[in-house]
């Protein structure tokens, strides 16, 4: 089998940016099957770009190596970090974008990219999707390189505050906006196994939201509500609109779920 590596940015279409980034990776691993997961991400949105990687990542097959950059602080004092658990690898800045896969009581199989060896040699400080991230995953996909190679270990990696829904008192859920489709669907952090009760409050940027839908054709033009979206988390529709647009909403934003007694 050719080895899988996945792109998952914030760089969009319209520039060279991804053209770069696989021109990269062809010339170190030319057999490398190279698959766009999005290059959609809200640029700078650490939280979508987290949703993103945590919801197509479990889909690819063992041993894919996924490169992440969704990176505000590129050139920095952040650190570019490699992760690996039992599904495959993952090369991205040290942000929180790798958080969904990082629970507490885990033990990180995570490497700081410190190899200069890694590094393009004519590499810039605002690129380090071509010139750090890309290299690296491409020569850990030709066996160039073994995991101890890309450099030490790190135990204090970075991690994404409110990340996990949190049960209050009488019923209340506190949340965060993980992420908004180009649907305009707000993406949160409540898990739909929560459960609605048949008087709830959903309350978001200041709006109280009281109806639930299973589908969007159950809800009249323009009606905004709360369906179970297919990640496993409540999401906040309005048929055939955008709701973030109307709410006024974005990623990393905070939710609240009250539920009757």
């Amino acid at each position: 089998m050719h080895p899988i590596i996945t792109l998952t940015t914030d760089f969009g279409i319209a520039d060279h940016y991804v053209g770069a980034i696989k021109g990269v990776i062809s010339r170190i691993c030319p057999d490398a099957n190279v698959v766009d997961i999005t290059h959609e991400i809200p640029p700078f949105s650490v939280y979508a770009g987290a949703y993103a990687i945590s919801q197509a990542a479990p889909y690819f097959p063992t041993g894919t190596i996924h490169v992440v950059v969704v990176d505000p602080g590129v050139g920095t004092s952040r650190r570019g970090i490699a992760f690996r658990n039992q599904a495959g690898a993952f090369i991205a800045p040290d942000n929180g974008v790798l958080s969904p896969f990082w629970r507490e009581q885990d033990r990180l199989n995570v490497r700081e990219l410190t190899n200069e060896s890694l590094w393009l040699s004519d590499h810039s400080a605002t690129f380090h999707g071509r010139d750090l991230f890309a290299p690296a995953a491409a020569k850990l996909a030709a066996e160039l390189i073994a995991w101890a190679d890309l450099g030490p270990p790190v135990i204090d990696v970075v991690r994404l505050p409110n990340l996990k829904a949190v049960q209050g008192q009488r019923g209340q859920w506190h949340g965060t906006v993980l992420s908004v489709d180009r649907f305009g669907n707000v993406i949160t952090n409540l898990p739909s196994r929560i459960g609605l009760s048949h008087e709830f409050v959903f309350t978001a940027a200041g709006r109280d939201i009281r109806r639930f839908h299973r589908t969007f054709g159950e809800a009249d033009p323009g009606e905004i509500f709360v369906y179970a979206g297919s990640s496993g988390y409540y999401e906040i529709g309005i048929n055939q609109q955008s709701a973030a647009a109307k709410l006024g909403i974005a990623p990393g934003n905070p939710v609240l779920l009250e539920l009757s007694a």
